[in-house]
């Protein structure tokens, strides 16, 4: 296990580490294929820098399913 904190990144950072369109994410998370946000507050959503690496890792098998995520950070 590591000692690194599990990091809330927001859609320009996700943006940025994955060379993604805002469109083509908003896709794969429809399509189960991209991890999807976590509620922060009423109206600001984030990803876990964990479930973004795990894509990144092995972004044409990934599959939401795969790996549950809460909806609390």
């Amino acid at each position: 296990m590591t000692d690194k904190p599990d990091r809330i990144l927001r859609l320009a950072t996700v943006l940025e580490r994955t060379g993604l369109t805002r469109s083509t994410l908003y896709r794969k998370i429809a399509a189960g294929s991209f991890p999807r946000q976590i509620s922060i507050s009423t109206r600001c959503m984030g990803w876990r820098e964990s479930a973004i690496e795990t894509w990144i890792r092995n972004p044409m098998f990934y599959s939401v399913d795969d790996f549950p995520q809460s909806n609390t950070p």
